[in-house]
C-alpha cells in the first residue's frame, strides 16, 4: 500500500465514529446491495448469486484506480470463462463518469453500478479508494482490501475466490 493511501486511511478511520467501522470480513456474507447501471438497468449481489465476484468501488478522479483499470479488464477477459463476474462501483462521481472510465479503459468491468449517494460505498468500508471485494460464489468474502492493488494481487484474490 502506498504512504498517501496508509496516510488517508489513518485519518479518514480517525474521524469515523466506531459504529461506521463495520467492514466486510473475509468468511462473512458480503453486505447485500443493488443499484442503478450505466446501461439503465439494475445490479444486485443477489443477482449474482452462484458466481464469484469482484466488487471494485472506484472513481473517474481517483489515480490508483486509473492505474488498475486495464490490468482488471485484463484479468476479466482471462477468468471470465471460469464464472467470474466483475462490478465496477463508481462512487460519489459526478454524472457519467462511471460510464465515461468504462469507455476510456476498453471495458474492464463486466458492468458499472453507480453509488450516487454513497450508502452502498459506506456499507463496504470506502474511506480510500479504491475499495477491493472478492466474493465466493456462496455469496462470502473471501478478500476485502482498501486502497491500490497489484495485478498480481488482484489475481491472486480472484484465484482464491473462485476456489
Amino acid at each position: 500500500m502506498h504512504l498517501r493511501t496508509i496516510l488517508a486511511v489513518a485519518a479518514a478511520l480517525a474521524a469515523m465514529p466506531l459504529a461506521a467501522l463495520a467492514l466486510p470480513q473475509p468468511g462473512k456474507p458480503a453486505p447485500a446491495f443493488s443499484l442503478p447501471s450505466v446501461a439503465g438497468k439494475p445490479i444486485s449481489l443477489a443477482s449474482l448469486r452462484g458466481k464469484t465476484v469482484y466488487v471494485n468501488f472506484f472513481a473517474s478522479w481517483c489515480g490508483p484506480c486509473n492505474a488498475e483499470a486495464p490490468s482488471i479488464g485484463k484479468l476479466r477477459a482471462q477468468y471470465a470463462k471460469q464464472g467470474l463476474q466483475i462490478v465496477g462501483v463508481d462512487e460519489l462521481d459526478a454524472p457519467g463518469q462511471g460510464a465515461a472510465f468504462q469507455k476510456k479503459y476498453g471495458n474492464p468491468y463486466g458492468v458499472v453500478a453507480i453509488d450516487d449517494n454513497g450508502a452502498v460505498g459506506r456499507s463496504y468500508g470506502t474511506i480510500a479508494m479504491p475499495v477491493h471485494v472478492f466474493i465466493d460464489r456462496r455469496g462470502i468474502v473471501r478478500t476485502f482490501r482498501i486502497g491500490e492493488m497489484n495485478p498480481g494481487e488482484i489475481e491472486n484474490a480472484i484465484k482464491d475466490a473462485l476456489k
